[in-house]
């Protein structure tokens, strides 16, 4: 399996909460029991994103398409700092629960805790169903070659 690194920034933390199902994340943070109370600053809304793209990887960007996007950004009742959350789609609880967790991150008393508890057991998993997925690739892998005849 690989090894998991936990997210370092606010950005690799929102990215695993968002490629992680809303049913987990909201098992997750049950299982926390955070005693915390929110309201919401703007959103959960729903909107267009532009997706660009590369050619190779390297190339020069180009406009590939849109997407669907949903966002949505919480303060605690206590005055912590803004919580942010976006996710491919339309589940406005799954963008909130995601700017939750991201405002509670920002206590100090409760940021390891969110690592240790929550992030940890996701990214393990995100990295299982990766290697899952990797292993299923494999398995369907088709090499083909060119015969050269020599006449």
């Amino acid at each position: 399996m690989n090894q998991t690194h936990l997210p370092q920034t606010p950005t690799q933390r929102q990215r695993l909460l968002a490629l992680t199902s809303r049913e987990r994340l909201e098992e997750g943070w049950a299982e926390l029991a955070l005693p915390v109370d929110h309201r919401c600053v703007r959103g959960p809304e729903t909107g267009m994103a532009m997706v660009r793209g590369r050619m190779g990887g390297t190339g020069n960007a180009f406009n590939l398409g849109e997407m669907t996007l949903s966002r949505a950004s919480v303060v605690l009742d206590d005055g912590a700092p803004l919580g942010h959350g976006w996710v491919a789609g339309r589940d406005h609880r799954h963008a909130e629960l995601i700017a939750l967790v991201d405002a509670c991150a920002h206590r100090p008393e409760w940021a390891e805790r969110i690592d240790a508890e929550l992030m940890g057991p996701l990214a393990r998993e995100l990295d299982a169903a990766r290697e899952q997925d990797s292993r299923t690739a494999a398995a369907t892998r088709v090499d083909f070659f060119t015969m050269v005849r020599g006449e």
